[in-house]
């Protein structure tokens, strides 16, 4: 009777903590229009708790999410304007390619190099990874951190993989807002790796300051793959894996690349696209391609071109989740929901056409 005595009594403690535990974190995450700036200043001061969970929230589709999100941004975006004027501003640097190019291993590479080799103690790096979603689940597997364990380590670096969720162009519908959270939270480097892209897909470039598209050491029929889209967009581009037998290949490539580049239109007035070596693996031009990355960024700082490229790359991000919403508001009305689902069968049972019932 005393050791059962003893055992409901541990279980009430148990269960008491564990529910102590679980109101805590409720209150800490969910907010409301009054303790939305305290929440941001949270993340003003660096709490990485706290800009985990503002991600987890911008990312959510649920309309009260969706809210707090707006209430929490309005703060964010405020503090990140002041910084600006100080003179405190991010870089934001894209890095796409196609799958296996090794872009995860590069970011490690590059990452490790700036927060250790680098004289500049007061680069922050946070790395958003995005990692392709389902089609059939919605389920995504996030594993690009688990190829930066290093950074992953790093006091001075924030990793966070996110999914796609069925958005197209590489990146998701909350990349803008959650790299605004991590310009608030004092990370002013700031790497967005898209999911493995073809030639179409190249919304990042509308995010980000330069574009790094890495690629494999090979040529040919794969340069005839990707040489229009993404690779009209790039800034710089990078032929990974480019040691041991690869080296030939690899210079054979950079030609390649070299001549397409030189036959498209140039993408800024004040840079020519480059094409470079890489190893992620040996560390071969890691810090040549930094250098080149900083020049870049000079140039474009001097000539106005990037707080030029900034205000336009809201505007269209503006529109962009305007329609999302526009479409997702439009679905939460049950008679226009059922109006929907009507026009639907009418395309299915092939009376209408697609085009047809959009006009509608």
């Amino acid at each position: 009777q005393n050791n059962m005595n003893t055992f409901i009594k541990l279980n009430k403690k148990f269960y008491q903590f564990k529910f102590n535990k679980l109101s805590t974190n409720f209150e800490r995450t969910f907010l409301t229009k009054q303790n939305a700036k305290v929440f941001a200043e949270r993340i003003f001061t660096k709490e990485r708790s706290a800009l985990a969970r503002a991600i987890t929230l911008v990312e959510s589709s649920l309309i009260e999410h969706q809210q707090q999100s707006s209430w929490l941004m309005n703060h964010i975006l405020e503090y990140n304007k002041q910084q600006e004027l100080l003179g405190k501003n991010s870089f934001r640097v894209g890095i796409s390619g196609p799958p296996g190019a090794g872009k995860s291993t590069f970011i490690e590479a590059l990452g490790m190099h700036v927060l250790e080799k680098e004289s500049q103690s007061d680069i922050n790096l946070a790395v958003l990874a995005i990692d392709p979603s389902s089609t059939r689940t919605g389920g995504s597997i996030l594993g690009d951190k688990t190829r930066m364990t290093e950074l992953s380590r790093h006091q001075r670096a924030f990793v966070r993989p996110s999914p796609t969720r069925g958005t197209l162009g590489g990146v998701t519908r909350s990349t803008s807002e959650a790299i605004a959270l991590c310009e608030g939270a004092g990370y002013n480097l700031i790497f967005i790796e898209t999911v493995g892209v073809g030639q179409s897909e190249a919304a990042v470039d509308d995010l980000v300051d330069i574009l790094l598209v890495i690629l494999p050491p090979a040529g040919g029929d794969e340069l005839q793959g990707i040489k229009k889209g993404i690779m009209e967009l790039a800034d710089l581009v990078i032929i990974n894996k480019s040691d041991g037998d690869m080296q030939t290949v690899a210079k054979k490539a950079q030609t390649e690349y070299a001549t397409a580049l030189h036959l498209m239109s140039p993408k800024r007035e004040n840079w020519k696209p480059q094409v470079l070596l890489c190893s992620s693996l040996t560390n071969m031009n890691i810090e040549l391609i930094w250098k080149i990355m900083i020049e870049y960024k000079s140039k474009m700082s001097i000539a106005g071109e990037l707080q030029v490229k900034r205000r336009e790359q809201q505007r269209i991000w503006m529109w962009k989740m305007l329609h999302e919403h526009l479409v997702s508001r439009l679905m939460s009305n049950e008679k226009m929901r059922n109006f929907v689902e009507k026009l639907e069968n009418e395309v299915i049972e092939g009376h209408v056409t697609a085009g047809w019932a959009a006009d509608l």
